[in-house]
C-alpha cells in the first residue's frame, strides 16, 4: 500500500511539473515525464511511449491559456502539424526496434541539441512571422522532424519548435510557445496510437500525469508572460542543464549493464 502510494505521489509531482514546465516554456514535457517515469519504474521504451500518451492533456490547457492571450499563429501551427503526424508514425514504428541503450543516449543527443540550439535564440515579444511557399514548406519539415523526435523519444518535440520558430520564422517568444504547444498535440496523438497497439503505454500514469499537468498549464502559461524573454530563455537553459545531466547518468549505467 506504501509503494502504491509512494507511486501515485510521484506520478502527481510529474504532473504539476509538466505543466509548470508546459505552460512555461509551450513544451510537451517529456523532457520532465521521462526521467520521471524512469524512476517510477518503467523502461526507457515504456517511459517515451507514455510520455507521449499524456502530451495531448498536458498541451491543451496552455493552448487555450495561450490562444486567450492572441499568443497562437493558427497558420504556422496548421502547417506544422502536418508534418508532425508523419514525423510521429514514423518515429513510433521505429521505437518499437530500437534497444534501450540506443534510446537513452538518443534522449541525451536530443538535450546536447536543444542546449546548443538555445545560444542561437534572440527572445523577443515582437512577432513577425510570414507565411509563404518558402516558410511554409520550411514549417512542414520542422513539424515531420519534431514530430520523429516526439515519437520516438517521448519528447513532445517543442524544445526543437520554439527555438525554430523564434531563429527562424520570426515568432515571439510567447506566440512560438503557444503555436509549439497546439502543434504537438496531433502529433502526439498519432504516435500514441500506435504504441498502444504495441503496448507500450502505461494508461493510468498517462492519465494521471495528463489530467494534473492540464490544470496546472494555464499557471505556467501565466508565469511565461510575467518573467521577460531574456528570464525566460535562462531559465530553460538551466532546467535543460539539470535534465541532461540526469539523463547523461541514467545512459551510462545502462550502458554498462550492456542492455
Amino acid at each position: 500500500m506504501k509503494k502504491n502510494t509512494r507511486s501515485i505521489l510521484l506520478l502527481l509531482a510529474i504532473g504539476i511539473a509538466v505543466g509548470i514546465f508546459s505552460g512555461l516554456f509551450g513544451v510537451g514535457g517529456g523532457t520532465v515525464m521521462v526521467p520521471g517515469l524512469l524512476l517510477y519504474g518503467l523502461t526507457q521504451r515504456q517511459a517515451s511511449a507514455t510520455s507521449l500518451a499524456a502530451m495531448p492533456l498536458a498541451s491543451l490547457g496552455g493552448i487555450i491559456s495561450y490562444a486567450f492571450g492572441g499568443h497562437v499563429n493558427w497558420a504556422m501551427g496548421a502547417l506544422v502539424i502536418i508534418g508532425t503526424i508523419t514525423g510521429a508514425w514514423v518515429g513510433s514504428k521505429l521505437l518499437q526496434k530500437l534497444s534501450e541503450k540506443f534510446l537513452r543516449w538518443a534522449f541525451v543527443v536530443f538535450l546536447v541539441g536543444i542546449v546548443i540550439s538555445q545560444f542561437f535564440e534572440s527572445p523577443s515579444r515582437i512577432s513577425h512571422v510570414t507565411v509563404t511557399w518558402l516558410t511554409g514548406t520550411g514549417m512542414v519539415l520542422l513539424g515531420i522532424i519534431s514530430g520523429f523526435l516526439s515519437a520516438l523519444l517521448g519528447v513532445s518535440g517543442g524544445g526543437v519548435l520554439v527555438p525554430c520558430m523564434s531563429v527562424v520564422f520570426g515568432a515571439s517568444d510567447l506566440v512560438s510557445r503557444g503555436t509549439s504547444l497546439l502543434a504537438v498535440m496531433p502529433g502526439a496523438i498519432s504516435g500514441t496510437i500506435s504504441n498502444l497497439k504495441a503496448n507500450l503505454v502505461d494508461l493510468k500514469a498517462a492519465g494521471i500525469i495528463g489530467v494534473v499537468a492540464m490544470l496546472i498549464t494555464p499557471a505556467g502559461a501565466r508565469l511565461a508572460a510575467f518573467l521577460t524573454p531574456t528570464i525566460n530563455l535562462w531559465v530553460f537553459n538551466f532546467f535543460l542543464l539539470l535534465v541532461l545531466v540526469k539523463s547523461v547518468l541514467s545512459a551510462l549505467k545502462v550502458s554498462h549493464t550492456g542492455r
